[in-house]
Formats: C-alpha cells, sequence, structure tokens
C-alpha cells in the first residue's frame, strides 16, 4: 500500500512458527523487535525470520570525555538468541549458532535512557519510552533516512557496511558466557552488528 519501510514491535516464541511471506517484501526494509526478556527467554519470531532485520537495544549514557560524545552497553533485558528453525543466513558468520542468530544492528532500548514521545491518544503528553519496540522503529526511521530501501531484501546490507556503526563492546543480556548473550568487539547478539554512525550502513 506504499509503504517504503515496516517496522515490527512484537514478537513470541518461534515454536511451530515457519517462513512467513508476510515479513518477505523485497526492496521494502523489515525490522522487528528482538524482544525485552533477555537472552534466556531465546529467539523471538518474527525477529528469527531471515528477511527482516532483527534490532536488539542498548544503554545509552552522555560520556563527554570521548569523541562520540555518548557510551552504549548492552541493555540487559535485549532479546538475543539462537534460532533452532530458521536457517542461517549467507551473510551471517557467528561460530556458535548454526542456525538464524538474533540480532542484526540495535538503538537505545533501555527504558532508564530511552527516548521521548509525544502521546496525542491516552497519555497526552511527552514520555519517554523504551524497550526493542523502542529500538526497531528507531532502525525503520533509520533505513528511511537512508533511502535505499528499494535495495535491501533483509539484513545483508548492514552486515556488508558493519564499519559504519558504533561497535557495542560491553555489557550482557544473560549467563552464556560468550558473543550470544555479552557485548564484544564485532559482532555480538545482543546488539548485532551495532548502532548507526550516520546512515551509511542501511
Amino acid at each position: 500500500m506504499g509503504a517504503t519501510e515496516i517496522s515490527n514491535s512484537y514478537g513470541g516464541n518461534e515454536t511451530g512458527v515457519g517462513h512467513a511471506p508476510d515479513y518477505d517484501h523485497p526492496g521494502i526494509p523489515i525490522t522487528v523487535s528482538s524482544g525485552d526478556l533477555g537472552y534466556a527467554a531465546g529467539p523471538q519470531a518474527p525477529a528469527n525470520f531471515s528477511t527482516v532485520t532483527a534490532v536488539g537495544g542498548t544503554t545509552i549514557k552522555r560520556a563527554a570525555r570521548t569523541t562520540r560524545g555518548w557510551k552504549e552497553a548492552v541493555w540487559g533485558d535485549a532479546g538475543s538468541g539462537c534460532s533452532a528453525k530458521i536457517p542461517k543466513p549467507a551473510w551471517q558468520h557467528d561460530t556458535k549458532c548454526a542456525y538464524r542468530m538474533i540480532a542484526d544492528v540495535a538503538a537505545v532500548a533501555d527504558p532508564a535512557t530511552g527516548v521521548t514521545a509525544y502521546d496525542t491518544f491516552q497519555y497526552g503528553g511527552f514520555l519517554v519510552v523504551g524497550g526493542t519496540s523502542a529500538s526497531a522503529p528507531i532502525i525503520a526511521g533509520v533505513y528511511a533516512l537512508a533511502g535505499n530501501g528499494a535495495s535491501i531484501d533483509d539484513a545483508s546490507f548492514a552486515y556488508a557496511h558493519a564499519s559504519n556503526l558504533y561497535d557495542v563492546r560491553k555489557g550482557t543480556n544473560g549467563t552464556c558466557g560468550d558473543y550470544r548473550c555479552t557485548g564484544r568487539a564485532g559482532y555480538d547478539g545482543p546488539t548485532g552488528l551495532g548502532t548507526p554512525n550516520g546512515t551509511a550502513a542501511f
């Protein structure tokens, strides 16, 4: 119906869920929240589909002594995990998950460091919101700003342009003991490849 980006802020257990054509629209970037229950909850659908960009979450704080002026860490409730059902996409290369790994990228999701929204329906004013239900539409907005959507079929473009993301290297959302739940240099489950540094990765 004319949408150029689609954002989804919901999810559920991947049991019994396979590929769904509703989440497969080549030329229209689709973002999906990774969930707000940490690593222990396991991968969620539809974030596990290989036709979407699974969006994790960070905590972001001022850091005056850094060039960027901000520092980020894994948000402790951000979802991540290794699918038991969806084959690993060719563009994903992490070593401890033989299937689709969540997430691909991330944005701020911690409600304590969340984003300001204006609600005209129920709350009636400004409020601070969080969760990966906030980070998924942020990434959809970055896709829109990049204006590259017609060539986007999945998250592969971000993987090919990871140097244009802020790498999140600290924090954890669980006790797995490795990148699947812990921020590190390069790819990790809770924040994927990192957070937007401009629009070049999208």
